[in-house]
């Protein structure tokens, strides 16, 4: 019984895996396309990012409600819906090729797809299948899929738009779309309302499963530790859009080809698998405010060595690595920490809402990568502005409550 209860649940790691995998390797290389968009339609750099800006902030806001669905009714019919929906966003934009139309097919469509299946969604429809104490692996696991995806999409999209053009890439990664299509069924089924922790200011663990998703969005809304995760993937957002989006341009900058830029992009998605494993594991014998913290800090540390360093391949490619190791890395945590706050009955419309907060510094990151391009001419501006903001998410995550894990086995 116990063999089969472990093969199913890798069943169902593996299937939400490779799902991110997809719908992340789709979105995490738009950046790849703000040039080659740029030069073929004459769309101003600034454009483009807002485009892209809109699509940051709505892949964060359609999971919260992707989320309470797929709580509410199971996530079948919400990855279904956003794999279709991704591949029509991403097959209509060499099709509508303005500003407008831009915002349209990347901005929403696409965006709403990919969220659709993604984190909040994913981990939510696995979440309350795995005991507690596997939660913060399972995370990291579904996470690194999704790093994999970016990793081995990179290269590819450039390569495509190397050979055949920018509008035969967008083609291509909307028909490998839906080979996210499959996977939803192993996900088919509805967690269970399962008990669990619903924080300082909650009812107690025993009355957890019998709460209302109202009634959670409350105690939730009231406790300082939740807005305090809110605060630091703000930031955390505002890193990882910026960077997705204009770390291309940067690098065109330096006059170095774009065949850097792939592979830049390609080592933080590596990197990320070793590191989502890393923050997966951790998490299950460190405080996860704890694992936060450092990984935020060390962003800014890491932004200011490459600032010092000469604009070289290698540096890029040090410091994709080193910055790759953290940059979704942050999801198992920060998932960790709000089950183990609230439990896992609605993790996916919980953690889908900070997730929202992620996405809203998404937004600033991408439009204003692309404003202080345009007026100041490169992206000095960005970049100590995103050393700051690592710094000030590193010390929001010091006075979340949380639970030794030690602790927590103990009085288990």
């Amino acid at each position: 019984m116990n063999t089969a209860r472990a093969s199913a649940h890798w069943g169902l790691l593996l299937a939400a895996a490779a799902t991110l995998m997809i719908t992340m390797g789709a979105r995490q290389t738009t950046g790849l396309f703000v040039t080659p968009i740029h030069q073929s339609t004459g769309i101003g750099i600034a454009a483009i990012s807002f485009a892209l800006a809109i699509g940051q902030f709505t892949w964060g806001a359609v999971q919260p409600l992707f989320g309470a669905i797929a709580d509410k009714r199971g996530s079948t019919g919400v990855l279904i819906f956003g794999a279709v929906l991704l591949s029509l966003g991403l097959a209509l934009t060499p099709l509508m090729p303005s500003q407008w139309g831009l915002m349209f097919t990347l901005g929403l469509l696409t965006a709403a797809g990919a969220g659709a299946g993604s984190f909040s969604i994913l981990i939510g429809a696995t979440a309350g299948q795995m005991a507690a104490e596997k939660r913060s692996f399972a995370a990291g696991f579904i996470n690194a899929g999704g790093s994999l995806g970016q990793f081995v999409f990179a290269p590819l999209v450039q390569a495509v738009i190397g050979a055949a053009g920018w509008a035969a890439a967008m083609y291509t990664l909307a028909a490998t779309s839906l080979l996210a299509l499959p996977l939803a069924w192993p996900l088919r089924r509805k967690p269970a309302p399962t008990a669990g922790a619903t924080g300082a200011a909650a009812a107690p663990a025993a009355d957890a499963a019998e709460l209302t998703l109202l009634a959670q969005l409350r105690i939730a809304m009231r406790d300082r530790s939740y807005w305090m995760l809110h605060l630091g993937f703000f930031t955390c957002g505002v890193h990882i859009a910026f960077l997705v989006t204009h770390l291309p341009g940067e690098i065109a900058l330096c006059g170095l080809p774009a065949s850097v830029s792939a592979a830049s992009i390609a080592l933080i998605g590596l990197f990320n698998v070793a590191g989502s494993l890393s923050a997966g594991a951790l998490g299950q014998r460190y405080r996860m405010k704890w694992i936060l913290a450092a990984m935020y800090a060390s962003r800014a540390a890491m932004i200011a060595i490459y600032l010092l360093s000469p604009p070289t391949p290698i540096t890029f490619y040090v410091f994709a690595a080193a910055l790759g190791f953290t940059w979704l890395a942050t999801v198992p945590p920060t998932a960790g920490l709000v089950g183990k706050l609230f439990g896992p009955r609605y993790l996916g419309t919980l953690f889908g809402l900070t997730l929202l907060s992620h996405q809203l510094g998404g937004f600033f990151g991408a439009w204003l990568g692309g404003v202080a391009l345009e007026r100041f001419g490169d992206y000095s501006l960005m970049w100590y502005a995103d050393m700051a903001l690592a710094l000030l998410a590193a010390a929001a995550n010091l006075p979340i409550r949380e639970k030794s894990p030690r602790v927590a086995m103990a009085a288990a």
